[in-house]
């Protein structure tokens, strides 16, 4: 079974914020223990009497306003988030990362929460039925951190599996609802955590320096960059890896309609 761990950041309400991002990583159930021992030993050189104790927020870590981040120097603790990034870039080939930026003023009186998650689970189904016609007959399971958007994302979810996504898609590669854990407890939602602050940062910050330890391993197919999505009106040209992997798909089947055929 594959598992897609989520995490959100920015602020759906935050006026002050031009973004609202939900981001995260695909992984197979046997990769899960390797990237967890991973932050453990990241972790085991923070706090040696308590590694379990340390939890990577990469907010909190890039503030550094709590322990034990309070006491770190900026560039270590930066490069705390580096090294948390580092463990996702070298990571084995079947995990993948998935997210989608939305911005909330090209959408206005639409929840960004619900239109990342259902962009999300139609990403998620996509890939697992580009693996399953490759012969892996795979499911999927979302594993999110708990949040206030738990029952609404619930019913999303089903409401997908039965009538489908706004693009007519109904998502059967997706078993169940899905499931919402404490972060503490998982290092995986830790790093969905790291890649959702990472891609906020580029969107709404323009800071690519988190973003591009890891950009290899967002989903891609035929050249197109699938697992990340820029949701935008403003910017008919944008030059983010989403956006130009598309024009450039575009224009290629424009130049050549014979190789649609």
């Amino acid at each position: 079974m594959y598992l897609l761990y989520l995490d959100d950041a920015g602020s759906a309400a935050n006026s002050q914020e031009e973004y609202f991002v939900l981001a995260g990583i695909a992984v197979f159930e046997t990769q899960t223990n390797w990237l967890s021992q991973e932050l453990d030993r990241i972790a085991e050189n923070i706090d040696p009497a308590n590694p379990r104790g340390v939890e990577f927020h990469a907010s909190e870590i890039f503030s550094r306003r709590s322990p034990p981040w309070k006491n770190m120097e900026r560039e270590d603790a930066q490069g705390v988030i580096k090294a948390v990034l580092k463990v996702l870039a070298r990571s084995h080939n079947n995990v993948r990362a998935f997210a989608c930026a939305v911005h909330k003023g090209s959408y206005p009186g639409s929840d960004p929460v619900e239109l990342a998650f259902e962009d999300l689970c139609s990403r998620f189904n996509i890939y697992l039925g580009r693996l399953r016609a490759a012969g892996d007959i795979q499911q999927g399971l979302l594993i999110l951190d708990k949040s206030t958007y738990e029952t609404t994302l619930q019913k999303l979810a089903r409401d997908f599996q039965t009538r489908g996504t706004q693009w007519g898609a109904v998502i059967r590669n997706i078993v169940d609802t899905p499931f919402f854990v404490d972060s503490h407890a998982s290092r995986l939602i830790q790093i969905a955590d790291h890649v959702a602050y990472s891609v906020f940062r580029r969107y709404n910050a323009r800071d690519t320096q988190y973003f591009d330890i890891f950009a290899a391993k967002f989903d891609e197919a035929d050249g197109i960059i699938h697992g990340l999505a820029h949701k935008q009106t403003v910017e008919p040209m944008c030059m983010c890896p989403a956006c130009l992997s598309r024009r450039i798909s575009q224009s290629a089947r424009i130049s050549n309609p014979d190789n649609n055929l």
